[in-house]
């Protein structure tokens, strides 16, 4: 038996065969290349189908796009801020001004407004704006100008372009169909989400050429651009032009947002899309319309065709009777679109290559029976009728006139002109009460018919003849005070150029400046009062007087007498005082003997009180009243002049007096003409300095050969004959002024004194015309010898008649100059006057509007406010760079005394009650029955050039215009100016004094009423 299993066997045993060695497994080739190009065949395929798919649907697209662009917005703030982008560039962002808003926001900032409410930009918005893209916004169809009244309704409106489709307007099918045939086939799909944006068939091709292009195969450059990205172009680009691929990048994407803003579904947008193009495509510019845009102004301003005309024949079935118009008006739209591809070549001069492009275009058209076939045989039977232009005479209406005073100030104050201006996305809030202004407007335009002056009394003796109606001028401006300003409610005149009568001139108003002389006389009795009221009669009898000022020896007088001294009650004494109206005196002033007259021969012989001379209008006493004031301007009372050097000649301590004065004076006067003319353009000072000169050849020919000492003798002669026009010069009388007053032929002082004026103002202006970079600093170390010499000049005359002459015309000289300060602290305009007594009968010149002013002083209690004529700028409403300025209200400034104010006011009712103004007496009511408060002043100016004297006197003269001005206050809160105006040689002819513009005035009385007496003003709504 076998010992172990090993040896066991059985009878079906098999012995296994033995098993081989195991091979190795031979390596399978990799089948992994095969299934990833499989795959990505597949992914390929995927991606273009989907590609496929959102090119043909947008799908992702609007979706996620449309999420993004809910996250660009922007809120109107109640405040300024900083979060917020403007525009650099763009056609529509540059005339709308938004690129602009930033300088405009600074300028107006200087003048006095402040940001109220101001737009703020998401941090999404703000991002996407960096990035260089266009914020997404219902941008307008029209905008422009909008000028409003103090009540709200409108007053001004221009809006461009002119002629456009609204939002609810329906555009002819013939005029979509058109446009979208010639530049946007792919906008007729019926796909809902669809993007406009791109057409990608012409998209490939443009981006192939352009390739191509580039690298130098000479092939035709194909456009890719769709109207929804031309209009981004059209409106946002740089020149309107696409100058890179990045402003073609930035085209599509800025368009694509929009036009996902307000939803997935894009069918709104392309059809918005369809009316911008029609409403913005640029046009060219055509004559007397300037820059076109859209098709309804091109089919105005080249063919002369109305728009609204035009969209109604399309619009309805053709007939025999329309066909012709029908299909000459297709044709013109048809020859629009294809002129925006090339529109200053089609429209100006490629008349006969547009013509043969409509032609082949309608004929298109009807082939793909997009017209119906009538329509394509009117169009094409017309040939084009361009507009044949006429030149257009620049007139406004008297109502337009304070419209255009706002359009001219809003424009200074933008730096912009009125063109621009009325482009502009701005609604302004002006202080004109429209209503009033169109009546006022009306009524003094009315005045040129006889029926009308017959009716309110305006023919007959120191007014008007019939056949002299028509070349009277008229201007009227009212004034309402309110807390922080003076607004302007009227501002109109009759003419119909641009002129301005109420601040484009100046006039010699005649009497009005005696208003003014008045005032200052009042001013410097309270300054006397101030100075010396609180001192004991000892002391005010102690007190050094020059013997010639008059005014400060009353003032103390009445001091030492009246112990109380209240100031009102000095004013009134003051005004009591009593000055002859004899004309049988000659008065030295302006260099030389003068006489004057009064208006009336009866009152040569009185004496009456300054109220009384004030009431009447008489002359005289207004012209001693002002001598007086140029003697207490350079008297020894005021601290630092040279009447104290005339006291003693043999003075040991003068010479060292008289270096200290001459320094501390010439210093005043050198910062004095500094100011004056730095600011002052340098081409326009020297207009600046002669116009304020006497308007005298001796004195024109010193002063211009000092100014000009290289200029030709041409040159000289052509300046005498534009300054002096009633004089004929010789060339022999030219060479002996020329060569009488040459350089080095006078010195400084003696220069400045045959041209009467400050000697210092010569050296300045010349200085400066030499340095124009120069400052004050270098002006002042400058000028020492200068200032030195000036005043010495006084103590080397051998003679003291001569010198005492010569001293008078210098002190009065500088007198004039401490007159114009104060003048010019109550509003006077000009920056200097005539220094001649003949001021104080207004041969200085004026202003209405400054009279205004002066009277808007005094019913103010002696404040000076502010003029306002614009309330509030609103920019960009209801846009991304929305902001709103309004006036901010300020403090006036006192520059006349409560006191002062006062009596001044009473004199002036009592012009009306009692003097030349009594036509007006009691014709205004409250609404209680109660008679209102009026007050005022009248003026008679004959404005003449002096073309011969004798022994002071006038012999021959020109006449140049003839005013007359009445300066007025109604009850508490209003004020304002009428002056009746005959410009030119003309004027000879007419005899009228303020009578007239005082009958104006009471004709107008029953327009006025209503709105003026009203205790709650003009301008409050009543519920």
């Amino acid at each position: 038996m076998p010992n172990s299993t090993q040896e066991m066997q059985f009878e079906n045993y098999r012995p296994r065969p033995p098993q081989p060695e195991p091979k190795a497994k031979r390596q399978r080739k990799p089948r992994s290349k095969g299934r990833v190009w499989f795959l990505f065949f597949i992914l390929i395929l995927c991606v273009a189908i989907l590609i496929g798919q959102e090119v043909k649907t947008s799908f992702y697209q609007s979706k996620y796009v449309h999420q993004y662009a809910k996250t660009l917005t922007y809120e109107l703030k109640n405040q300024p801020t900083q979060s917020i982008i403007y525009p650099s560039y763009g056609p529509f962002d540059e005339r709308h001004g938004y690129s602009k808003l930033p300088q405009y926001i600074d300028r107006l900032l200087q003048r006095n407004f402040q940001v109220t409410q101001q737009v703020e930009f998401s941090p999404a918005l703000q991002e996407y704006a960096k990035m260089g893209f266009f914020p997404p916004y219902h941008e307008k169809a029209q905008s422009g100008l909008t000028l409003l009244d103090c009540r709200n309704t409108d007053l001004y409106e221009f809006t461009y372009p002119k002629r456009v489709y609204q939002d609810d307007d329906k555009i002819p099918n013939e005029i979509v169909n058109t446009l979208l045939f010639i530049e946007n086939r792919e906008l007729w799909t019926t796909e809902p989400k669809l993007n406009p944006v791109i057409d990608w068939p012409r998209f490939i091709v443009a981006g192939m050429s352009q390739i191509a292009e580039m690298v130098g195969m000479n092939v035709s450059t194909a456009g890719g651009s769709t109207l929804a990205t031309q209009i981004e172009k059209f409106r946002h680009s740089s020149q309107g032009l696409t100058l890179s691929i990045k402003d073609k990048l930035l085209q599509i994407g800025s368009a694509t947002v929009r036009v996902y803003q307000q939803g997935e579904i894009t069918e709104p947008a392309r059809k918005r899309i369809i009316q911008d193009y029609l409403n913005t495509v640029p046009l060219s510019s055509a004559p007397n319309h300037g820059e076109v845009h859209g098709i309804g102004d091109g089919l105005w301003a080249w063919f002369g065709t109305d728009f609204d005309t035009a969209n109604k024949l399309l619009a309805s079935p053709q007939v025999k009777a329309n066909a012709s118009k029908r299909g000459q008006v297709f044709r013109q739209v048809v020859a629009l679109m294809i002129a925006q591809r090339r529109p200053s070549y089609y429209l100006l001069q490629g008349h006969e290559d547009l013509e043969n492009l409509v032609d082949s275009h309608i004929r298109l058209l009807g082939q793909y029976y997009l017209i119906d076939r009538k329509l394509r045989d009117a169009a094409l039977a017309q040939k084009l009728q361009f507009k044949v232009v006429k030149p257009q005479r620049n007139t406004q209406s008297g109502a337009d006139k304070g419209v255009n005073t706002i359009r001219i100030r809003t424009a200074g104050m933008l730096n912009v002109g009125l063109y621009d201006l009325d482009r502009l996305d701005l609604t302004v809030n002006s202080s004109l009460h429209s209503e009033l202004q169109q009546q006022v407007s009306h009524y003094l335009r009315s005045l040129g018919q006889v029926s009308t002056a017959e009716k309110v009394g305006l023919l007959g003796e120191r007014l008007l003849e019939p056949s002299q109606l028509q070349n009277v001028l008229y201007s009227f401006t009212l004034y309402e005070k309110t807390e922080t300003a003076n607004r302007v409610r009227v501002q109109t005149d009759s003419t119909d150029q641009p002129f301005d009568i109420n601040e484009g001139s100046k006039l010699e108003l005649g009497s009005t400046a005696k208003l003014r002389v008045l005032a200052t006389y009042l001013e410097i009795i309270a300054e006397i009062h101030d100075k010396y009221s609180k001192k004991h009669g000892i002391e005010l009898e102690s007190i050094e007087i020059e013997p010639r000022d008059h005014l400060t020896r009353w003032a103390i007088d009445y001091l030492i007498v009246n112990p109380d001294r209240r100031l009102d009650r000095m004013l009134d004494a003051a005004l009591q005082r009593e000055y002859s109206a004899s004309p049988n005196e000659q008065f030295f002033t302006g260099g030389g003997l003068h006489v004057f007259n009064n208006f009336k021969k009866t009152e040569d012989l009185k004496v009456p009180t300054m109220y009384q001379a004030l009431q009447d209008s008489i002359n005289l006493p207004f012209v001693r009243l002002m001598r007086d004031i140029v003697n207490y301007s350079s008297s020894m009372q005021n601290e630092g002049n040279m009447a104290r050097l005339l006291r003693n000649d043999k003075d040991p301590r003068r010479e060292e007096y008289l270096r200290v004065f001459a320094d501390r004076e010439g210093n005043t006067f050198v910062n004095k003409f500094y100011r004056k003319y730095k600011k002052v353009a340098p081409n326009e000072r020297l207009e600046l300095f002669f116009d304020g000169q006497t308007q005298a050849e001796q004195q024109l020919t010193a002063a211009y050969r000092y100014l000009q000492p290289n200029e030709s003798m041409a040159s000289f002669k052509a300046f005498l004959q534009q300054r002096l026009p009633q004089n004929n010069y010789t060339d022999k009388r030219i060479k002996e002024l020329y060569n009488k007053y040459g350089p080095e032929k006078y010195n400084l002082p003696d220069q400045g004194y045959i041209a009467r004026v400050h000697p210092l103002e010569l050296w300045v202006l010349d200085y400066l015309n030499q340095h124009p970079e120069a400052n004050l600093n270098d002006v002042k170390e400058a000028s020492k010898d200068e200032r030195q010499e000036v005043y010495r000049w006084l103590f080397r005359t051998r003679h003291k008649n001569a010198r005492d002459v010569r001293v008078q015309v210098m002190l009065e000289v500088e007198a004039f100059l401490d007159i114009h300060q104060r003048w010019a602290r109550l509003g006077y305009p000009f920056e200097s006057m005539v220094p001649s007594l003949g001021s104080a009968l207004g041969s200085s010149g004026d202003r209405p509007a400054a009279l205004a002013e002066l009277m808007g002083i005094i019913q103010n209690d002696g404040y000076r406010l502010p003029t306002v004529r614009i309330n509030q700028l609103h920019f960009a409403e209801e846009t991304p760079y929305e902001v709103r300025l309004e006036n901010q209200n300020t403090q006036g400034e006192r520059v006349m005394r409560h006191e002062v104010a006062q009596a001044l006011k009473a004199a002036l009712a009592n012009v009306v009650q009692n003097g030349t103004a009594r036509r007006l007496k009691g014709i205004f009511t409250d609404d209680n029955g109660e008679m209102l408060a009026i007050g005022g002043k009248t003026g008679t100016g004959d404005n003449r050039i002096v073309t011969q004297m004798q022994q002071g006197r006038k012999v021959a003269t020109t006449a140049m215009n003839r005013t007359a001005t009445f300066v007025f206050y109604l009850g508490d809160s209003y004020f304002g100016t009428l002056t009746a105006f005959v410009p030119g040689s003309k004027s000879d002819d007419f005899s009228f004094t303020s009578a007239l513009p005082l009958q104006v005035m009471k004709g107008m009385m029953p327009i006025l009423a209503p709105y003026v007496k009203s205790s709650k003003g003009m301008c409050v709504r009543d519920e």
